[in-house]
């Protein structure tokens, strides 16, 4: 059985006779981080408090080894995720507009969230299908040969996921 803070030797077998309580403690943390994003969409600080409390390992090396990994955020994000590809292939078939026309109809700028929770806007370097440029990823689904019309589809797409919440006129 799991104790609070504890793992139960017979779980991870002839590894947990070699392995100090600490040690077992350090080597559920990735794994509690991602459990806790997935449920927040972000890294809440009461939450990580709580597992510096839990796996007895110091706040500090918690948020050090969440803010190595770029997988991990601090802020909440939206529902929907839109990441425009930026590299080169992209960038000259127009992905700058296609940025800039996100930025405008959310009304948000890279990096940000729409106050409805609906969008996070985001940039990558390269997404790697360049053949299909200018690409962008919508919770980390590809769209590929972005042009206005399939860029007007997304928007709407994007807009229909409002939480529940009835449209603005």
């Amino acid at each position: 059985m799991k104790k609070e803070g504890r793992i139960d030797h017979e779980s991870i077998g002839h590894v947990g006779e070699v392995l100090t309580e600490a040690q077992k403690n350090k080597g559920l943390l990735i794994h509690s981080l991602q459990s806790i994003q997935k449920n927040h969409n972000y890294l809440p600080e009461d939450e990580l408090k709580s597992l510096s409390e839990n796996l007895r390992i110091p706040l500090s090396e918690i948020y050090s080894t969440a803010t190595f990994f770029k997988q991990f955020y601090f802020t909440p994000r939206g529902r929907n995720v839109a990441c425009v590809c930026t590299g080169t292939a992209c960038h000259v078939r127009g992905a700058g507009e296609i940025l800039d026309a996100l930025k405008i109809e959310f009304k948000i700028g890279e990096g940000e969230t729409t106050e409805d929770g609906s969008l996070t806007l985001e940039t990558v370097g390269c997404v790697g299908c360049c053949g299909l440029a200018p690409v962008l990823t919508v919770n980390e689904e590809i769209v590929g040969e972005v042009e206005d019309e399939k860029l007007e589809k997304l928007v709407d797409q994007i807009r229909g996921d409002n939480g529940g919440q009835d449209e603005e006129a």
